[in-house]
């Protein structure tokens, strides 16, 4: 009888241990993934760095639910290249996603109209993470580029780089994207246009019947000059409107347009639906899913039911929007049974745009402590980006690693975590983040991280092994205009090369573990160590740079607007359509 009772306890007790494991150790071997990318978020905007004016609950859960990463870099300080690095784990110099043009317009892929992209041998973690059977979505901004030599053959789309399904803006949002009052203006003038168009090919095809039937007696030397008329109003009006909301401004699902142009207060909404959509869709087998928020990137579309909810006007309304489209995509993650199983990432593209503004009201993101922002690739407010990552079981929850960590160490981490393994014929240059995630060890694995604008090396940090200490060297350095400001405002955004920057020689020199804000540059008369950081950091980026292999520069030769490009839902040039069903509720 004894035995019998021991037996009992000792069934429940085994019953009961293997319970708890199973509600705290990952049950599958191939986690799910969903990676969400804020666009121009500043550090300081988020309740979890430090912001107590903003509500940001659902993004900060993930800090409270995971580990924060306090120095965390962007590979650029703008859109295209910081993107096309967190794709592929490489610099954008390696890949070509650079300028150096002295138009900071070509700084990025400008229009749906260009050319360039992300070159099609590039691997992107998509395409590592398929390959091991995971189903691939991209839900929202790709801005990777579109199409090569034909309007449709969208050589750039999305489904050539790993994602299975796409739904979302293939460019950026900009400012013809929201209506506002300088824009219904410019669509009423665009509207009249089209009826002055429609109303001259009526009438030159009338005039032409006329003459041919002789029912009317006018020379042809008038119908012509109507015709060359008509093609210089329409001439004038492509290239004076070319980055117009009808051209940049759509929506696609895979590589069909369904909305062009795209209402932009509803598409937050659309896409989170499809986030959401799409994971239920594939709950039942590993999934990865490429959340790239359109938030919070001027012109700020907010949608009417979260206009006026924030302490911080514009701005502070489209985060808090933003916040609540993250809190849906992560309660449907909870409510389907996978939160335990799912690797959650958040983080933005690079810093802050200082010098957005509407009026005299700012509309750009908080840097906090961090000198400089979007477009200054140098200084920290431009790259230093919020950076969390939750894995129930595996990672140590309210953990904060303080270490540099890159967006460029997504794809090796991921690799590593399913199994897979980086291509072998080129550099990789971001580093698996999980030895340092889950305290296997302390120290960064990047000792030197570079830090380019465009093709340009603005500036370098040291991370000595077996030290604390974090240098940082700055070779260039933007002029703030005007003298005193803390960004570019008089031109709107800093310049790479050219008039408007400082070279440094000897090189200004901080040191983040202790002046992180960047305000106390060191000298040989206040640190003994100046000789010799500046000697190692030279000797690092020459024996970098030494690894880089020409490259066809996708943003400077390719990087022209072309009309024929234009993506185009319905007949040339009447590029209207709107194929939404639903998908518009919170």
């Amino acid at each position: 009888m004894m035995e019998h009772c021991y037996s009992l306890i000792i069934m429940s007790l085994v019953g009961l241990f293997l319970k708890t494991c199973a509600s705290t150790v990952v049950p599958d071997s191939k986690p799910n993934v969903v990676l969400i990318m804020a666009d121009d978020l500043g550090i300081g905007d988020l309740g979890c760095f430090g912001n107590f004016t903003l509500r940001t609950p659902n993004i900060d859960r993930l800090c409270k639910e995971g580990i924060k990463l306090t120095q965390h870099i962007a590979a650029e300080a703008l859109c295209t290249p910081s993107r096309s690095a967190f794709l592929t784990g490489r610099y954008p110099v390696r890949t070509g996603m650079v300028s150096r043009d002295l138009n900071r317009a070509h700084y990025v892929l400008s229009s749906l109209g260009v050319r360039g992209g992300l070159p099609r041998n590039e691997i992107t973690f998509a395409a590592t993470l398929k390959k091991h059977g995971y189903s691939t979505a991209l839900i929202g901004k790709w801005h990777q580029g579109l199409n090569c030599k034909y309007r449709n053959d969208h050589c750039h789309h999305p489904n050539h780089y790993g994602f299975d399904y796409f739904y979302g803006e293939p460019h950026t949002l900009a400012s013809p994207c929201k209506r506002m009052p300088t824009r219904d203006t410019e669509l009423a003038i665009e509207s009249r246009l089209w009826f002055c168009m429609e109303l001259l090919i009526i009438a030159v095809l009338t005039l032409t019947v006329g003459k041919l039937t002789h029912l009317v007696s006018i020379p042809w030397l008038f119908i012509i000059s109507i015709i060359f008329f008509g093609f210089l109003v329409a001439f004038f009006w492509f290239f004076s409107f070319q980055n117009s909301v009808f051209w940049n401004c759509i929506l696609m699902r895979q590589q069909e347009i369904t909305e062009q142009p795209m209402k932009a207060e509803r598409s937050g909404f659309i896409m989170m639906n499809e986030a959401v959509s799409f994971i239920k869709r594939n709950k039942d087998r590993p999934f990865l899913l490429f959340y790239s928020l359109l938030h919070v990137h001027v012109p700020l579309p907010t949608s009417n039911e979260f206009i006026g909810i924030s302490k911080h006007s514009f701005y502070g309304d489209y985060v808090e929007e933003m916040d609540f489209l993250v809190g849906k995509v992560l309660d449907t993650i909870d409510a389907d049974g996978l939160t335990n199983n799912t690797i959650v990432y958040f983080t933005s593209d690079h810093g802050g745009h200082l010098e957005a503004m509407r009026g005299r009201v700012h509309v750009g993101g908080y840097n906090g402590i961090y000198k400089g922002g979007k477009g200054m690739a140098g200084w920290e407010g431009g790259i230093r980006v919020p950076g969390m990552i939750r894995w129930p079981g595996i990672l140590t929850a309210g953990k904060v690693i303080e270490e540099p960590t890159s967006l460029m160490d997504i794809y090796p981490t991921l690799a590593a975590v399913v199994g897979g393994t980086l291509p072998q014929d080129r550099v990789i240059d971001g580093r698996d983040l999980m030895p340092l995630l889950k305290g296997e060890i302390r120290h960064s694995e990047h000792e030197f991280l570079y830090h380019y604008c465009g093709p340009f090396l603005h500036a370098a940090r040291w991370h000595p092994k077996n030290s604390d200490a974090v240098w940082k060297v700055h070779f260039v350095t933007p002029d703030f205009q005007p003298k005193g400001a803390i960004g570019c405002y008089d031109i709107l955004f800093c310049q790479c090369l050219g008039e408007n920057v400082t070279h440094h020689d000897p090189p200004l020199l901080f040191e983040l573990s202790r002046d992180p804000s960047e305000s106390k540059p060191l000298s040989p008369d206040n640190e003994p160590m100046y000789d010799t950081v500046i000697k190692t950091v030279k000797r690092a980026v020459k024996k970098f740079q030494k690894t880089l292999k020409p490259v066809p520069e996708q943003l400077t030769l390719y990087n022209k607007d072309l009309v024929w490009l234009r993506p185009c839902c319905g007949v040339f040039p009447f590029c209207l359509c709107d194929k939404q069903v639903g998908n518009f509720t919170m």
